[in-house]
């Protein structure tokens, strides 16, 4: 498994990094739901329903629209 390293601001327009280990990078999506995990646990089985189907990836776009944060970067770790 490689590391990775997910990069985005946070609700307070603070940049603040996570770690995440898989095979591959993850796609725009798996990180927000990392982050999603990380920022709001009690939320992280949020039913994104109302985003179903009119959003290519709803947790980013929910993470974005309600809270405003925004991922900036996702590399692989040094």
């Amino acid at each position: 498994m490689k590391a990775w390293v997910i990069t985005f601001v946070d609700q307070k327009g603070e940049c603040t990094s996570l770690p995440y280990s898989g095979d591959q990078m993850p796609s725009i999506e798996e990180a927000a739901r990392r982050i999603r995990a990380h920022l709001y646990p009690v939320m992280d089985e949020l039913d994104l329903t109302d985003y179903q189907d009119r959003a290519s990836m709803p947790t980013a776009k929910w993470l974005k629209e309600q809270s405003g944060v925004e991922i900036t970067a996702i590399t692989e770790a040094p």
